[in-house]
């Protein structure tokens, strides 16, 4: 998908890019799969601000997708290629032999009018799901599994993909987009191929109203505040901190590991760093 800049005739303009949508065949959703969603942006259930500048942004309704692709054995068209405002991957509609309508991540290089299978001996194409154990070593894939019936939980940004670089007794190696290497069951499905809309991370926000839009709010770097309101606040002039990095309330970031997952750490073959 091609990106379109702009000439700097205003400050807003200069460095500003939007996406050309030359993927995009289809501009309404399906009503059966949308329904409202509502505005809690960084609050929790109690409505107290829990992750701080979010809130605001375009009102949207959320696209029901289909992780699980469950549906074996029947053949599905591609209806339409859509934008969805919740995620930066585009969606594809599809409809099976039986009428029934589903949302899917919009694979690479698929196209309106072609045909997807899900399950065991699909063919190996672009957008067809399967269990990691009937694809072939050094396939390309996204929308991974981790848990066997659960959906996709990796690889589902636009652009991502990731590789089946071994198989050893019931885990397949695993290569991810970070670089990481991580063993999943050979059990657990994934669809082939990359996910589409490639160029979305070389588009440029261009300017602040922009962010607004998307539900970021401002953000007051520490170092420009008062002592009393941050650690890294005060000093004469420009300062760079004194310190790490870190919140209002003391705890480190940038680099701060806060992975707490031990249960896990057996499936992680090489880290990502």
């Amino acid at each position: 998908m091609a990106v379109r800049s702009f000439k700097p005739t205003s400050p807003a303009r200069r460095n500003y890019s939007v996406s050309l949508f030359e993927e995009i065949t289809k501009t309404t959703p399906e009503k059966s799969l949308v329904k409202g969603k509502k505005a809690i942006t960084g609050r929790n259930n109690n409505g107290r601000v829990t992750t701080r500048h979010r809130g605001g942004g375009h009102k949207r309704k959320y696209r029901q997708i289909d992780f699980k692709r469950n549906i074996e054995g029947m053949k599905a068209t591609v209806v339409g290629i859509e934008y969805d405002p919740n995620r930066s991957a585009n969606i594809a509609l599809l409809r099976y032999e039986d009428g029934t309508k589903t949302y899917i991540i919009a694979p690479d290089k698929v196209i309106v009018g072609q045909e997807l299978y899900s399950g065991s001996g699909s063919p190996i194409k672009p957008g067809n799901t399967m269990p990691l154990g009937d694809m072939p070593t050094g396939t390309t894939i996204h929308c991974i599994e981790l848990r066997p019936g659960k959906g996709a939980e990796l690889i589902r940004s636009a652009g991502c993909s990731a590789q089946l670089v071994a198989k050893e007794g019931k885990y397949g190696h695993v290569k991810l987009n970070s670089g990481e290497v991580r063993l999943i069951l050979l059990t657990c499905r994934a669809t082939l191929g990359a996910v589409g809309n490639k160029t979305h991370n070389t588009m440029s926000i261009g300017k602040a109203g922009r962010n607004r839009w998307l539900g970021k709010r401002p953000h007051v770097r520490g170092v420009a505040m008062n002592p009393i309101d941050h650690p890294m606040g005060g000093g004469e002039g420009k300062s760079s901190g004194g310190r790490h990095p870190c919140t209002p309330w003391g705890k480190p970031t940038k680099g701060y590991k806060t992975r707490n997952n031990k249960a896990t750490d057996k499936f992680i073959l090489k880290r990502r760093k």
